[in-house]
């Protein structure tokens, strides 16, 4: 590893998008990606959300029915002005691993997470050697240390290379269309 990538990026689109188990390359990816929906679910409630920029078109529609509307984790799925498709999926399953995102942790994710992940960025290349150090510090605790210019104790001590997830960036910030809050609520009122 050459050098130490500093900039901040959603985490969720790195760590959660690939238990989704969707092919890398496809011909739609989540223009944005969340663990949160402003007053409507919390980390608590174990969500990834995808937001998708697109126009309702056939190629669309067909990507969403091969790959997202019958999905096994696939909750809700909103529509909202400007093109975007929002689809909310039930992480519950993933609850351990999703735990430790929400902490930073993810040299802890359990090893049937970290190989998904690994399968979908690969193992060739820049990108995959960021996430493996993201995964499995320990191997690269000492190149962190040269480039930070740190002992190699404090980055032990630290132990993971990547920083938290940004909880405020996490958290998709949008108005719930009226429809959809009366099927929040359960109820339809006919005054």
């Amino acid at each position: 590893m050459m050098a130490v990538y500093t900039q901040y990026f959603q985490k969720s689109k790195v760590f959660l998008y690939p238990l989704l188990k969707l092919k890398k390359g496809a011909e739609f990816v989540p223009t944005e990606t969340y663990v949160s929906w402003d007053g409507i679910y919390g980390i608590e409630d174990y969500k990834f959300i995808c937001v998708y920029h697109s126009e309702r078109t056939s190629k669309f529609i067909d990507f969403e029915s091969k790959y997202l509307r019958d999905h096994a984790l696939l909750e809700n799925t909103i529509h909202l002005p400007g093109n975007k498709n929002v689809y909310v999926f039930n992480f519950k399953t993933y609850r351990f691993d999703y735990v430790k995102f929400i902490e930073g942790k993810f040299s802890q994710f359990s090893l049937g997470t970290k190989k998904q992940i690994t399968n979908f960025f690969g193992t060739v290349g820049k990108l995959s050697d960021y996430i493996q150090s993201f995964l499995d510090p320990e191997d690269y605790h000492e190149s962190y240390a040269l480039a930070l210019e740190v002992d190699l104790e404090t980055v032990q001590d630290v132990y993971e290379v990547c920083s938290i997830p940004d909880l405020e960036k996490e958290t998709l910030v949008s108005e719930f269309p009226p429809e959809v809050e009366l099927l929040k609520n359960k109820y339809l009122s006919l005054d």
